[in-house]
C-alpha cells in the first residue's frame, strides 16, 4: 500500500521525518513530494533531497496523503496543485492525513465540517468540526495530528487505518518495547 507526502521549505523535521519512518517501519510505501522541486528544507535545517518533484506528481494508487506541519502550512495551502491533489483524494475516499498546523489546510478547505479533529492548539479556528484536543483523531477518512510531540500517535493512526489495529501494535511494540540483542 502507498501513501504520499507533500513537503516544502519549513517542514516540521519531527512530524515529516517521524512519520515516514513509521509507517516505512510498518511496510507502507511512502513517495515524498517536494513544492521545490527535488529538496525541501524543514525549519531547523535538515534537507531532504531527491524527493520527488510535486509539478509530476500524479495519483500512483496513494491510499492517503500526508501534510506534515510546520511553517510550511502556508506555502502548501496556497498550492493550487495541492489543494487539487487533497480534493481529489477526498473525491476518490481516501485519507486525509494532516498534523500541527496542517490540518488548519483541511479546515479551511471545507474537509473539517462537522468532523472530530485536532490541530495545533492555537492554529484552531472555527472550521465546523469538533476539536478533540487528542494527540490524534480519526474521523472516517480523515486523521489528524495535535503537534510535533504527537508525531508517533498520529503515524500509528495512520497505519491502523491502512494496515489494520494488529500492524499498529507491532509497529508500536517495536518502538516502544522491543529490547535489542
Amino acid at each position: 500500500m502507498k501513501v504520499c507526502m507533500i513537503l516544502t521549505d519549513g517542514f516540521e523535521e519531527m512530524e515529516a521525518v517521524g512519520t515516514y519512518a513509521l509507517l516505512r517501519r510498518a511496510g507502507l510505501t511512502v513517495d515524498v513530494y517536494s513544492l521545490r522541486g527535488t529538496k525541501a528544507t524543514g525549519r531547523f535545517g535538515l534537507t531532504c533531497s531527491e524527493i520527488q518533484d510535486f509539478a509530476r506528481f500524479k495519483d500512483n494508487g496513494y491510499a492517503a496523503v500526508v501534510l506534515p506541519g510546520g511553517p510550511q502550512y502556508k506555502e502548501l495551502e496556497a498550492s493550487r496543485g495541492v489543494q487539487q491533489a487533497l480534493a481529489d483524494f477526498h473525491r476518490a475516499g481516501k485519507y486525509l492525513c494532516a498534523i500541527c498546523a496542517s490540518p488548519t489546510i483541511l479546515g479551511r478547505a471545507g474537509y473539517l465540517k462537522g468532523k472530530n479533529y485536532t490541530c495545533f492548539t492555537c492554529m484552531n479556528e472555527d472550521f465546523g468540526g469538533h476539536f478533540t484536543n487528542a494527540y490524534a483523531t480519526t474521523d472516517g477518512k480523515l486523521i489528524t495530528g495535535k503537534s510535533a510531540a504527537a508525531t508517533p500517535e498520529f503515524a500509528l493512526a495512520i497505519i491502523t487505518a491502512l494496515l489494520g489495529p494488529q500492524a499498529a501494535e507491532k509497529t508500536k511494540k517495536e518502538i516502544y518495547y522491543q529490547e535489542y540483542k
